[in-house]
């Protein structure tokens, strides 16, 4: 592999993992963006009603959304790693075999969002005033359910690829298509969350369009195949990668579906206060899955070509650049987190709600800086395993636990239930801190 760009077994570490991260960063920033102007647009030109659809339907998606890029991780770290290796004649049959795998995945995810909407929305106690409007948000972007789970397919394989920049052209087409589309239907045509769900299924399937076309005119050091299209050898590989993350973020983001469950019940205004605060915290935790996945593919290749101190030199970096942020964010969620949520709404109670739960849930952002690049050095080492045990563990017996007995106190507050997001993170970096010492002890006893 030359000295290039897409090399980062050498050079500056700080210099190539920052202009590896930027274009993921901003692909992440343009997808919270049509994603918060789904709930700005509706907030302020529809009802409180479609902003609790938007904000309840939408937490189903981020389930479906994350869950398949955890499994796409499989694919960016098993490329990542031939890469490293220089065996590039085993890249086409993992691209051809991700392509059969996802596909199959997206034809099961349309079944059960189409026609079992109703009941999905009915489970997460959406309030009854807002039930027709999730369920038809929900069906929606379930029939488009194809485009989100090619996009992501494709992004893992550019990021694999050592490609961030690709990525970032299609977010952004779609970023702009999704602004239109809800400008158009739910501003102009006043269709409030349905208007909301369509736009986002066309800003989708524009942005795969876009994905295909630079693919098919990107130069590639090996050729794709139409026999690589099957379920072939590299399947059981990215997927031994990709299905431990996948299942993790799956109980993770059930979680998250439960935690707006708890939230539903104390009404629509605190319903609609959590969504707006939701699309804030997808802001808040930008840069660090940006080092998550930008450190995946770092790592992977530094790990294929044997050279494992730079990968934990990587780490360090890492956990620094995120701290930097991280301090920055703290201090803007927890002292203008009121600000931030005018941004969505003017009606002040929901606002207020928003505001507390931000509170609670404020020192999530030092803490993730820590966790997320830690988690995407074991993601590039290939102990996913571990990942998905440590994710399960802080999930299940923390941060659930804790929502849910701060959710039926005599007085539940939002803030409360907000702290169970830092207490979770911590108990998670801890858990990461002795498995990395522990590798590390293992390794010198080794050498």
């Amino acid at each position: 592999m030359k000295n290039d760009k897409t090399d980062f077994t050498q050079g500056s570490i700080p210099k190539k993992l920052a202009l590896f991260m930027l274009p993921i960063l901003g692909s992440l920033v343009l997808q919270a963006a049509y994603g918060a102007v789904d709930l700005l647009v509706v907030g302020r030109f529809g009802s409180t009603s479609g902003l609790s659809a938007v904000s309840t339907g939408s937490q189903v998606l981020n389930l479906v959304t994350f869950v398949v890029t955890q499994l796409a991780m499989g694919v960016t770290v098993l490329i990542a790693r031939y890469l490293g290796e220089k065996k590039h004649e085993f890249i086409s049959p993992v691209i051809g075999g991700a392509a059969v795998v996802f596909a199959l995945l997206a034809a099961v995810l349309f079944g059960v969002l189409v026609f079992l909407a109703r009941p999905i929305s009915s489970l997460m106690q959406a309030p009854a005033e807002a039930l027709d409007l999730t369920t038809s948000y929900v069906r929606i972007c379930g029939a488009g359910i194809f485009f989100i789970v090619a996009y992501n397919m494709l992004s893992a394989l550019f990021r694999g690829l050592g490609d961030s920049r690709s990525p970032l052209i299609f977010v952004l087409v779609a970023c702009v298509v999704n602004i239109v589309g809800d400008l158009v239907l739910v501003a102009g045509f006043h269709l409030d969350a349905v208007g909301a769900a369509i736009a986002t299924v066309a800003a989708q399937a524009v942005s795969v369009v876009c994905a295909v076309v630079m693919l098919l005119k990107k130069s590639l050091p090996f050729s794709i195949k139409k026999a690589d299209f099957r379920l072939n050898f590299q399947c059981k590989k990215f997927l031994a990668i990709g299905l431990p993350l996948a299942l993790q973020e799956f109980l993770t983001q059930l979680s998250f579906l439960a935690l707006c469950a708890f939230v539903n019940r104390l009404g629509l205004e605190a319903s609609s206060g959590y969504g707006v605060a939701c699309k804030i915290v997808n802001f808040a935790m930008l840069i660090p899955s940006a080092l998550m996945q930008s450190m995946a593919s770092f790592i992977s290749q530094n790990i294929g070509a044997g050279k494992h101190q730079r990968a934990r030199q990587t780490l360090r970096t890492g956990i620094g650049i995120g701290l930097f942020f991280g301090l920055f964010v703290f201090a803007l969620v927890l002292c203008k987190g009121d600000l931030l949520c005018s941004f969505f709404t003017t009606d002040a109670p929901v606002i207020a709600n928003g505001y507390a739960y931000l509170k609670g849930f404020a020192l999530e952002t030092i803490l993730t800086a820590i966790l997320f690049s830690m988690i995407g050095y074991f993601n590039g080492s290939g102990k996913t395993v571990f990942v998905m045990a440590q994710g399960l563990f802080q999930t299940l017996l923390v941060r659930l636990p804790m929502a849910y007995i701060m959710s039926i106190q005599p007085n539940a507050s939002l803030t409360m239930i907000g702290l169970a997001a830092p207490t979770s993170t911590a108990v998670g970096v801890l858990l990461n801190v002795c498995f990395f010492l522990y590798l590390n002890r293992k390794e010198k006893k080794q050498g």
